[in-house]
């Protein structure tokens, strides 16, 4: 595996591309190769190209942009995608993951995250930033149709996945509860254990999967 990954950044709004890229610039592990403004210039001048991680730059959603996700993971299958957007539309994120992006940084992410996405996908590992897993957790901490799976879990550790799923830190949840933090995560532990899971964001792709969540 090479030591350098190779990013190229695609985005209507340059201004913005270029800021994502400066975030990146300072990192010797990290070369942006070039910035494109669609799908189609990117296409014709990548054809024989190796990118490892591709940044998509998104603001509004169109179908379109749906569909060129999944036409990437297509042409170029080893090309991890990571989707960089203020999106707020649940439907709208859900889809963007299921048709093939592997990472999602939203409005709450920092520069750090934005390195570790990055280092995460050339790693093989997904990676979504805190309010992406939020509204999943959320999702299936409320879903009635899914109560077999809760059914696992203790009276407590229900209460700590519902605390979760409202977006309610680790420590506001022991502060609630009266429990110590590591108490908490020890929770969060046996619920990913009991639920077969080993992270939030394979939480994600369960609920995705198995239509916990519907896109």
């Amino acid at each position: 595996m090479s030591s350098i990954i190779s990013i190229t950044i695609i985005g209507s709004h340059q201004l913005y591309c270029e800021g994502v890229a400066s975030l990146l610039a300072g990192n010797a592990n990290m070369h942006v190769q070039a910035l494109y403004s669609n799908f189609q210039d990117f296409e014709k001048h990548n054809e024989h190209s190796v990118i490892h991680v591709l940044i998509k730059v998104l603001h509004k959603v169109e179908a379109s942009d749906i569909d060129d996700i999944g036409t990437m993971q297509k042409l170029f299958p080893k090309t991890k995608i990571l989707i960089v957007s203020s999106l707020e539309n649940e439907r709208v994120i859900y889809k963007l993951i299921k048709s093939g992006a592997k990472g999602f940084l939203a409005s709450d992410a920092s520069q750090h995250d934005l390195l570790e996405a990055v280092y995460s996908l050339r790693g093989g590992y997904d990676y979504f930033s805190k309010s992406i897993t939020d509204i999943v957790v959320n999702h299936y901490a409320h879903d009635e149709e899914h109560t077999a799976e809760l059914e696992k879990l203790s009276v407590r550790e229900k209460e700590i996945i519902t605390l979760w799923g409202n977006s309610f830190s680790n420590k506001e949840i022991a502060d609630k509860l009266f429990i110590s933090v590591r108490t908490v995560e020890s929770h969060k532990t046996h619920i990913m254990q009991k639920l077969n899971l080993k992270t939030a964001v394979d939480l994600m792709k369960y609920a995705i999967k198995n239509n916990i969540i519907q896109v």
